[in-house]
């Protein structure tokens, strides 16, 4: 039995300006006013957004349309496990979006938009934050966190939680993406046997599947770009800084960051305009306020036009399918200029990052738990959690082991001078690599293949890469990151990434807007068991 029908069981069901809107169709009127326009799959988040808008649709209708999907597709038939709890109250925070709606009230695009959110990010309710591990079972903060209210604030009902590689990803070298004690193994839409990347596991694949409109993922260096890219949605990892990491399970203050996954540009945009902002907690978002605008508004198909592209070409991509895409984007006006990438030292930013990542979850996951409200988990280090494993090896451990963990938990502290010496020059090489790519070819964005091919899922077995990885140098220098679908490769989703300087969020989501409607390339996914081409 899944943990939200367990959960249903025991659990009891900024200000937005005002604006004039149509008045909503009751449920059942909006229910064949979604039946008109098509199945729920068929409808991104902007559409349904002009439909609540002029009055077509109503959030009620929209959102026990995702609640019947995610019945039909996550529960059961493919049973993706992508979902691990739905809220009980959903349906009653739509009815309360509509009455708002009833009595002239409009808080925006995001109104009545139903959302799933990754399981490492706190949200109010009865539901735990368990970042995918039976250590967090207990952990119901019952406390937004600020990016989640922010969302709230916006209109958005939070239908549930996803699944994810447990702890992020971060515990084991062999581990087995998309998989956690808590939720399972999420498979991908694509072909079921295929992985689902990591560690937004489950919030690549529900959006993929459209059990949402959109998704929240969390990536610390590829947990974003990574599962949109190869269950074939757009992703997007902002500026490290743009949206608040208060009251998220983490791994890194350096790296971490929340962002949306997305059926398209458009709607990718419309979510992060409603996460960003400055946090007066999270000393990272300090300049967010300043940067922070619409990232729906001015997204046009021409903006490619006179933008300068540098592109990062890795030796294993897929050569036909990106020499298509920069085709395309000739096409579309812009200007290639192939980088020189030769003298960057991957393995030096890697030594140095893995360092810094080991270093600060430690120090940062025992922040996390420590500032948990009393009584709900035992648990204060990550010591503490390592323990929880070892004791309860047969669910935790069943898979792979906690060799990452344990190798954190001897680093010894933020003011070690290894740690920071590991942090400048990481930190120091990304940022000076991308900053000379940017200037001295005086280029706007920088574009490389997000990912390889999703890969058979084996448990126990680790996972099994092919491909190149765009995520290194903007995880580690925290700049902006997309990934939108660039085509299928044996019937595989690959994504295209569009990489730009620091607080350029914007320019990029353009670019990538732009490259998307040239392209059309998203593939909805038809639930196969396996390809066979691979």
């Amino acid at each position: 039995m899944k943990l939200r029908f367990i959960l249903a069981l025991s659990c009891a069901l900024a200000q937005p300006a005002a604006a004039s809107v149509a008045t909503p169709p009751s449920t059942a009127q909006a229910q064949i006013n979604l039946t008109k326009a098509g199945p729920i799959e068929n409808l991104d988040l902007s559409q349904l957004a002009d439909g609540i808008d002029q009055g077509a649709f109503n959030s009620e209708a929209i959102t026990a349309a995702y609640l019947t999907r995610i019945a039909a597709i996550d529960d059961k038939g493919p049973t993706l496990n992508a979902v691990i709890a739905t809220f009980p109250d959903a349906i009653n925070q739509a009815r309360s979006l509509d009455a708002e709606l009833r009595a002239g009230r409009y808080r925006g695009p995001m109104h009545g938009i139903p959302i799933l959110v990754k399981d490492n990010v706190e949200v109010a309710g009865p539901l735990p934050t368990t970042a995918g591990s039976l250590a967090l079972a207990g952990n119901v903060t019952n406390r937004d966190a600020p990016f989640i209210a922010r969302l709230r604030a916006a209109g958005a009902v939070i239908l549930g939680k996803t699944n994810l590689s447990e702890w992020a990803n971060i515990r084991a070298d062999n581990s087995t993406s998309g998989w956690s004690a808590v939720g399972g193994l999420t498979k991908n839409p694509h072909a079921l046997d295929r992985n689902s990347c990591g560690s937004s596991s489950g919030s690549g694949a529900a959006a993929a599947a459209a059990l949402a409109a959109g998704t929240i993922g969390t990536e610390t260096d590829g947990s974003i770009t990574c599962p949109a890219g190869v269950n074939g949605v757009v992703g997007f990892k902002p500026t490290v800084g743009l949206v608040s990491r208060r009251f998220v399970v983490p791994i890194s203050h350096s790296q971490d960051t929340a962002g949306p996954m997305t059926r398209s540009v458009r709607d990718a945009g419309i979510m992060l305009t409603a996460m960003a902002g400055s946090d007066p907690q999270d000393a990272a978002t300090k300049e967010a306020d300043r940067w922070r605008g619409d990232y729906a508004a001015g997204l046009s198909i021409d903006a490619l036009k006179g933008l300068r592209i540098g592109v990062m070409r890795a030796p294993n991509a897929d050569a036909a399918l990106f020499d298509a895409a920069i085709a395309k984007l000739k096409d579309g006006g812009a200007e290639i200029i192939l980088l020189d990438t030769s003298k960057i030292d991957r393995q030096k930013i890697g030594q140095g990052e893995f360092k810094v990542l080991l270093t600060e979850l430690k120090a940062d996951l025992a922040a996390y738990l420590q500032g948990l409200p009393d009584g709900l988990v035992p648990h204060k280090t990550l010591a503490d959690i390592i323990a929880f494993n070892t004791a309860n090896a047969d669910q935790e451990l069943q898979y792979f082991g906690q060799d990452i963990f344990e190798a954190a938990d001897k680093e010894k502290g933020l003011d070690d001078p290894a740690y920071l010496s590991a942090l400048a020059t990481s930190r120091g090489l990304a940022t000076d690599a991308l900053n000379q790519m940017f200037v001295n070819n005086k280029v706007d964005v920088i574009i490389a293949q997000t990912n390889g091919a999703a890969w058979v899922s084996t448990l126990g077995k680790g996972d099994a890469f092919s491909g190149p990885s765009a995520s290194q140098l903007p995880a580690v220098a925290g700049f902006p990151h997309l990934t939108v679908p660039m085509g299928l490769s044996g019937g595989l989703p690959i994504g295209l990434s569009f990489i730009g300087p620091k607080w350029h969020d914007h320019n990029v989501l353009k670019a990538g807007f732009a490259f998307e409607q040239l392209t059309k390339a998203r593939v909805a996914p038809t639930f196969p068991a396996t390809i066979a081409s691979r």
